[in-house]
C-alpha cells in the first residue's frame, strides 16, 4: 500500500510501485487535468509537483511519491479561487487547443515558486521542455511575466503601505 498527500487529502492505492503516477492518478483517483503526451517525460505534458517541485509524472513511479505531497493541476486552483497563473492564462487568451496546458500552468507555478520575478529569458529556460504543438509560446510567457509583474507589484505595494 502506498500512501501520499493528493492535492492536500491523504490518500492511499495498492497500485504497484511501478506504475507511473500519471497513471495512479488519472485512473484510481480520476483527476483527468494532467494529460498523456509522449510517455517519456519530454513534452510535459503530465506535469505535476512533488513536494512543490515540478516532475514528469508519465515517468514518476508511484513509489517515488510514498509519503509525499502531490498536487495536480486540480489542486492549484478552484473555479471560485484561481491560482492567479489560471487567471492570466484566460485574460492572455493563452489556450488554442487547450490539451498542453495543464502541464505548462503547473510548470509555470513552479517556476514562479523558485524565481517570482523572472526575466525573459528566465522564463524561456524554466518553460524549456514544455512543448505545446500549437505554437501558444508567446501567450504562455505573456502571462507567466504578467504573474510576475503583478506580484513584484503587490509587493511594492505592500511595502509602501507598511
Amino acid at each position: 500500500m502506498i500512501e501520499f498527500t493528493l492535492n492536500g487529502e491523504r490518500v492511499r492505492t495498492d497500485a504497484a510501485p511501478d506504475t507511473p503516477l500519471l497513471w495512479v492518478v488519472r485512473d484510481s483517483f480520476k483527476l483527468k487535468g494532467s494529460k498523456y503526451g509522449c510517455g517519456m517525460g519530454q513534452c510535459g505534458a503530465c506535469t505535476m509537483h512533488v513536494d512543490g517541485e515540478a516532475v514528469r509524472s508519465c515517468i514518476t513511479p508511484l513509489a517515488a511519491v510514498q509519503g509525499e505531497s502531490v498536487t495536480t493541476i486540480e489542486g492549484l486552483g478552484t473555479p471560485a479561487s484561481p491560482h492567479p497563473l489560471q487567471t492570466a492564462w484566460h485574460e492572455q487568451s493563452v489556450l488554442q487547443c487547450g490539451y498542453c496546458q495543464p502541464g505548462q500552468i503547473m510548470s509555470a507555478a513552479a517556476l514562479l515558486a523558485h524565481n517570482p520575478n523572472p526575466s525573459e529569458e528566465e522564463v524561456e529556460q524554466g518553460m524549456a521542455g514544455n512543448i505545446c504543438r500549437c505554437g501558444c509560446y508567446p501567450r504562455i510567457k505573456k502571462a507567466i511575466l504578467a504573474v510576475a509583474s503583478d506580484a513584484a507589484g503587490s509587493e511594492l505595494a505592500e511595502e509602501v503601505t507598511t
